[in-house]
């Protein structure tokens, strides 16, 4: 059957109908239409619409971070490089007691931890980055759980200090 054929028989059963079933079927298309429209065009907006807040405070949140980012890449940038003696220096007196050893190789401090905090680990780390210049070059460590709520660290790792021509 051809296009105009159907078209013709649509035609040919609408007239055949009743000025009621007519209505009937003229309001069951509009509703229909206005359920299309609603599912392809006003839902996926409004879903937009409502998420629109927490996605706006994510990307504030990550802005924030980005910012907070930059400045401590700027702070790096602009301090004065340490000689690897100094650095040394600097790294041995950041580390406290015996939880934490060290072992000098050339550029490379090895070190030794034993059921060190948590908490004192993350400090050490930061202070051994940004004091003495240390970079982690190598982890191996193993999670322990004192009590239900204290956490400490064992294993090694490996920080690589400053070249020896750096110039203070």
């Amino acid at each position: 059957m051809s296009a105009p054929q159907a078209i013709h028989t649509v035609r040919a059963r609408w007239h055949a109908l009743s000025p009621r079933e007519q209505r009937g079927l003229t309001v069951l298309a509009a509703l229909l239409g206005v359920w299309l429209f609603w599912a392809v065009a006003l839902a996926p907006a409004l879903h937009t619409l409502r998420d629109s807040d927490n996605r706006r405070a994510q990307i504030g949140q990550q802005h924030s971070q980005m910012l907070a980012l930059q400045a401590q890449a700027q702070t790096l940038q602009t301090r004065t490089p340490l000689s690897r003696d100094e650095a040394l220096r600097v790294l041995q007196g950041l580390t406290p007691g015996n939880q934490i050893q060290l072992t000098v190789q050339g550029d490379r401090v090895s070190v030794q931890l034993k059921a060190v905090p948590a908490t004192a680990l993350v400090n050490w780390l930061a202070q051994a980055r940004s004091q003495a210049q240390a970079l982690p070059e190598e982890a191996h460590l193993t999670r322990n759980a004192v009590a239900a709520s204290a956490v400490v660290w064992d294993g090694s790792l490996v920080l690589l200090l400053p070249k020896r021509d750096a110039k203070p």
